[in-house]
């Protein structure tokens, strides 16, 4: 199977031999002599592609990659129109350098001397036109583009044809780097998630369980039993991509009764999660970070305070809406800041533009509202 890095390379090799192959027949088709040897119209196009050849591996070599791609844009073009200059000079000194001498007027057989004066013409009439420039020779014909003319149009097609070219491949290959770079990002974004739930809620759930051992073994077992589902599901072993919508439900179900057994009466919980779920998948760590937060900074252990987590599932969507209470001196600006900023950028990252992230917020309460596809 070809990879598109090889892809890339296979087409950047046709588009220059189809380039070339132009350069070399279209002055073949249009010569201005059709009685040439095609051949010696071949040889001569020759004479103008070894200069542009050389015009163009400078350039792809060291010009572009030495200079353009390393900010010296100015730099650059000056090497550019250096080159091409001299290269251009070269070719109109060599092409000066042939012309052939004329050759000498014949004379009638037996006659020595000067030839015979030639018989004057007779003025030209007036109605003819004599500020008209002769613009067709003795033949009739158009004469001919210099060919160092004719190389400076050709080189200026090359270069901004060769350099476009190693522009356009360059800006793919950042691209697709970037991309990788993207998923190790979201692959690293879900272990720090790991390992950010892990230390302060474990510490706090074993204290709660040992605090029921003596008041009610059988709640206490129940406990143990959720931590380490919740263990297990957060082990660096289980790095899969995605979660069907059912565990992670349970997950979050899970982490929600363990942290009910360290709030007092005066914190309401309101959970409503859907009992049956269609088989889909979800990416894990997307939920539970808001959550979390809201237990973080929704919770008063002196005044009336309360949490409500909803969610409804879809046959192509998931609606989950988190609200919580806002407590006096509670870091929420912080909240906003961080934790959104993270959850915005992973959903960026794996759904592009087709999520929804609300945030509605007022003197008493905070409320996310997430949509995602499923």
């Amino acid at each position: 199977m070809i990879t598109q890095r090889k892809l890339i390379r296979v087409t950047e090799v046709f588009l220059i031999l189809f380039v070339w192959l132009v350069l070399l027949i279209i002055p073949v088709m249009f010569a201005e002599d059709n009685n040439k040897p095609i051949m010696e119209s071949v040889l001569n196009q020759f004479k103008t592609l070894i200069p542009l050849s050389l015009l163009l591996i400078v350039n792809r070599l060291f010009l572009v990659p030495g200079l353009l791609f390393k900010g010296k844009s100015f730099i650059f073009l000056a090497a550019v129109i250096s080159l091409i200059c001299l290269l251009t000079l070269g070719i109109f000194f060599a092409d000066n350098g042939k012309i052939p001498a004329k050759p000498p007027m014949e004379q009638p057989y037996g006659q020595i001397g000067p030839p015979p004066p030639r018989e004057s013409r007779p003025p030209p009439r007036p109605e003819q036109n004599q500020s008209e420039p002769r613009k067709l020779s003795r033949q009739g014909r158009s004469e001919p583009v210099p060919a160092f003319a004719n190389f400076i149009i050709l080189s200026i097609l090359i270069i901004g044809f060769d350099t476009g070219l190693r522009a356009t491949l360059r800006w793919s290959k950042t691209a697709q780097e970037k991309a990788i770079l993207e998923k190790e990002n979201v692959a690293n974004q879900m272990l720090l998630l790991r390992n950010q739930i892990s230390p302060h809620f474990f510490m706090n759930t074993l204290n709660n369980i040992h605090s029921l051992m003596d008041i009610n073994a059988e709640e206490a077992k129940s406990a143990i039993i959720r931590l380490s589902k919740m263990m297990r599901y957060l082990l660096p072993e289980s790095d899969a991509r995605e979660s069907t919508l059912t565990t992670e439900v349970e997950f979050i179900g899970s982490y929600i009764r363990l942290m009910k057994l360290r709030l007092s009466e005066r914190v309401k919980i309101i959970v409503d999660l859907p009992d049956s779920l269609p088989d889909k998948t979800v990416h894990p760590f997307l939920l539970i970070p808001i959550v979390e937060n809201a237990f973080k900074h929704g919770i008063s252990y002196k005044d009336y305070s309360f949490i409500s987590i909803v969610m409804i599932a879809g046959n192509d969507r998931l609606l989950f809406t988190v609200t919580n209470s806002k407590i006096a001196g509670s870091p929420s600006d912080s909240y906003s800041t961080t934790m959104l900023d993270t959850i915005k950028t992973r959903l960026v990252l794996l759904y592009g533009a087709n999520f929804n992230l609300d945030i509605i917020e007022n003197a008493e309460t905070f409320t996310v509202n997430l949509s995602i596809p499923i």
